[in-house]
C-alpha cells in the first residue's frame, strides 16, 4: 500500500486551480478548407486566423475544463508561402521543413506569423486582440520559445539590431558572446535529400535548386558540426550559443547548489551584478517583450539541450516581472527533472519518457499498469511539478493505427492521468473529437497531425461546424466522446481532492475477477479532508471485469463509507461486509472507469 501525502510547506496544499491546458495548433484551429491536398499551398488548403478563435469558441475551450490555452506556432517562423508585398523576405524551400514550415525554426521573435492575419500587415495587432480576448473569456496564455536554435534564415524586422548573429565574429567556431558557433572557412551545403524529404516533395520553386548561401556554415540546431548536415538532422535550423564552449566548457557563472530551493527572487539577485552570454540577453528581453504584451507563460521547445545556469537567469527575470507567470518545459532525461525545476526555476516538466509512455504501452497492451504506480512514487515530491498528457503536436494521436486505433482506448487513459495527481493535463486540440491523424499533408508521415504544411484536421472540422463551435456536423461517437472529456476534465479542474489532495495506489489491493495485481485494470485514491476520490479504470478493449476493493486497505477516511456515487454516470455503489470488512464491487465494461466519490 503506498500512500503519499503533501508535506504541510508544500505550496500545491494551498494551490486553488489545477492546471487544465488546451493546445492548439493555431494554424489548424480554425481552417474550415477540406481540400487537403498533399504539399498543397495556403490557397488550395487554406490555414485558420488569430480571429477564428471567437468569443463562442473560447467558450467551449472553457467549458471542456481548460484554464489555459497554448497557443503553438506563434512566432514568426520560416515558410515557403510569399508575403514578399508585406516587406518579408522569402524563405529558401530547401532550409524548410513542408511548404508552411516548421513552427520550431523560428525567424523573428518580435512578430507573429503571418499564416495566422487577415492582414498580414497587421498581424501583431491581432494577436494582441486574440490575448485580450483569451483573457475576457477567462482563460491564460502561453506561447512557445525555443531556445536551442533559431531558422537559418533568422532577422527581426522589429528589432533588427535585436538579430541573433547580428554582431557575431565569423572567423572563429566560437566566441562566449557570439550567437551561433562557426564552421570557418566551410561553406554550408544542404543535405542529400531522399524522394521522401525533398523541398516541396519535389514541386519546383526558383529557389528550390540544391543551394543555400550560408558562409561560414553554422552548426545545425541539433548539434550537428558537419557544414553538410544529414538530413535527419534539424538542418532548418542553427544551434545557439550559451557561453558553453565546443568542448564542453561553461564561460559563465554556474547557479549554486545552495539556490536549489531558494525562491526565484533569490535566483534574480544573484544575477544582478553577474555577466552573461549575449545570448541569454536576447532570450530575457524577449520573454519580456512578450510578457510586456499579455502573454501569461511559456512553453520551452527542448530546454535540456540548454544549460540549467540559463534557465535560472531567464526564469527569475520572468517571475521577476510577472510572478504568476507559468513556466512549462520539455526534457526527456528524467535524471535531470530535480535540476531543471529546482535550480532552473522551471514551473512543470513533460512527464513523458515516463508517465506518458508507460501508459502508450498499456493502451497498445504492451505494459502493466503496475509500473504508473512505480512512477507516482518515483517522483513522489516533484510529481505536481510532472505535466501529464496523450497527445500533443509531436505524438502520435490516440485513434491512428500507430497508436490505438480507437479513441475509446483513451477513455481510461485520459481518467488516469488527468485525476491521479495534482500536475497540470494537456489536452491537443481535435484529441477530444476522435481525431486520428490520418491526412497526408507533405513533409513527415500520417498518425501525427502536421505541423509542416497546411491541412485540415476533419474530426476538429466536423465539430467547429463552419466556425458555430456547437458540434453540428460531429457524428455521435464523436460528441460522446467530447462529452466525456469535458466530464473528467471539469472533475480534475475542481474537485479539491484532485486539485491538493493525498495519493494512494490502490492497484495491489484491487481484486479483478478474484485476482489481485491485473495488469489491465488501475485504481487509486485522492483525498483532501472530507472530500474523497476513487478511480477505477479498465484499459481492456474488449474485456469486461468484475473489481473488488477492500475498503480496509484504504486510509481512515474511508473505513465506513456506505454509499459511492461515479461521477461518470451517476450510478451509486454500495458497499458491503464480508468476513467482518467492507468493500465495494462493480463490473466495469471494455474502456470504462468509474469516478466514485461520497
Amino acid at each position: 500500500m503506498t500512500t503519499t501525502r503533501l508535506k504541510s510547506n508544500d505550496t500545491a496544499a494551498d494551490t486553488a486551480e489545477k492546471l487544465v491546458i488546451y493546445q492548439v495548433f493555431t494554424r489548424l484551429f480554425g481552417n474550415t478548407n477540406t481540400t487537403n491536398k498533399p504539399w498543397g499551398t495556403i490557397e488550395e488548403n487554406g490555414a485558420g486566423k488569430f480571429s477564428d478563435f471567437s468569443e463562442k469558441a473560447l467558450d467551449e475551450i472553457s467549458a471542456l475544463g481548460a484554464n489555459w490555452i497554448w497557443y503553438t506556432g506563434v512566432p514568426h517562423h520560416a515558410s515557403v508561402t510569399d508575403y514578399s508585398a508585406y516587406g518579408i523576405a522569402g524563405d529558401d524551400p530547401d532550409v524548410v521543413k513542408g511548404r508552411a514550415g516548421s513552427p520550431y525554426a523560428v525567424r523573428d521573435y518580435y512578430n507573429v506569423d503571418p499564416d495566422l492575419a487577415n492582414d498580414p500587415a497587421s498581424r501583431l495587432e491581432e494577436f494582441e486582440a486574440l490575448i485580450s480576448r483569451t483573457h475576457a473569456a477567462g482563460l491564460k496564455v502561453m506561447i512557445d520559445i525555443v531556445p536551442n536554435h533559431v531558422a537559418r534564415q533568422y532577422y527581426s524586422v522589429v528589432r533588427p539590431q535585436s538579430s541573433f548573429g547580428a554582431r557575431d565574429d565569423t572567423s572563429v567556431t566560437y566566441s562566449k558572446n557570439n550567437n551561433f558557433y562557426y564552421i570557418p572557412g566551410e561553406p554550408f551545403e544542404v543535405p542529400d535529400f531522399t524522394p521522401a524529404t525533398k523541398p516541396l516533395g519535389g514541386a519546383s520553386h526558383p529557389l528550390a535548386d540544391g543551394h543555400f548561401d550560408e558562409s561560414p556554415a553554422r552548426w545545425t540546431g541539433n548539434g550537428s558540426r558537419n557544414a553538410k548536415p544529414d538530413v535527419n538532422d534539424w538542418y532548418e535550423t542553427v544551434k545557439i550559443n550559451y557561453g558553453v564552449t565546443p568542448s564542453g566548457d561553461h564561460e559563465f557563472p554556474d547557479v549554486p547548489e545552495e539556490l536549489r530551493f531558494a525562491p526565484a527572487q533569490a535566483h534574480y539577485q544573484y544575477w544582478s551584478d553577474k555577466v552573461v552570454p549575449d545570448s541569454w540577453v536576447k532570450f530575457k528581453d524577449i520573454t519580456q517583450y512578450w510578457l510586456d504584451k499579455g502573454v501569461d507563460g511559456f512553453r520551452y521547445d527542448m530546454a535540456e539541450m540548454v544549460p540549467v545556469a540559463f534557465w535560472s537567469y531567464l526564469n527569475s527575470h520572468i517571475k521577476h516581472t510577472s510572478a504568476d507567470a507559468v513556466l512549462l518545459a520539455e526534457v526527456y532525461q528524467p535524471a535531470l527533472y530535480r535540476d531543471y525545476l529546482q535550480l532552473g526555476k522551471m514551473d512543470y516538466l513533460y512527464d513523458k519518457v515516463d508517465f506518458y509512455d508507460s501508459l502508450k504501452d498499456v493502451m497498445q497492451n504492451n505494459g502493466d499498469v503496475a509500473k504508473l504506480a512505480d512512477i507516482q512514487e518515483q517522483y513522489g515530491d516533484i510529481r505536481r511539478h510532472l505535466l501529464h498528457f496523450l497527445e500533443n503536436h509531436d505524438e502520435q494521436r490516440i485513434a491512428s493505427p500507430e497508436f490505438a486505433g480507437n479513441a475509446e482506448s483513451g477513455k481510461p487513459a485520459l481518467v488516469v492521468s488527468a485525476l491521479i495527481s495534482e500536475s497540470p493535463v494537456l489536452i491537443y486540440f481535435g484529441q477530444e473529437n476522435g481525431e486520428d491523424g490520418s491526412e497526408v499533408a507533405g513533409f513527415g508521415q500520417p498518425s501525427r497531425t502536421s505541423i509542416f504544411d497546411y491541412i485540415g484536421v476533419p474530426a476538429h472540422q466536423r465539430w467547429m461546424n463552419n466556425g458555430k463551435f456547437d458540434g453540428g456536423q460531429s457524428t455521435g461517437a464523436e460528441q460522446a466522446l467530447r462529452d466525456y472529456y469535458k466530464t473528467v476534465l471539469n472533475i480534475a479542474a475542481s474537485t479539491p481532492a484532485v486539485i491538493s489532495g493525498n495519493y494512494q495506489s490502490l492497484h495491489q489491493s484491487l481484486k479483478v475477477n478474484g485476482q489481485l495485481s491485473d495488469a489491465k485494470v488501475f485504481a487509486f485514491a485522492r483525498w483532501n479532508n472530507d472530500d474523497i476520490l476513487i478511480s477505477v479504470s479498465n484499459f481492456y478493449s474488449e474485456k469486461e471485469v468484475l473489481a473488488e476493493l477492500d475498503l480496509s486497505e484504504l486510509p481512515a477516511e474511508f473505513s465506513d463509507l456506505r454509499e459511492l456515487e461515479d461521477k461518470l454516470t451517476g450510478a451509486r455503489v454500495k458497499s458491503e461486509v464480508k468476513d467482518g470488512k467492507r468493500s465495494i464491487s462493480f463490473k466495469l465494461t471494455p474502456n470504462q472507469s468509474v469516478i466514485l466519490t461520497m
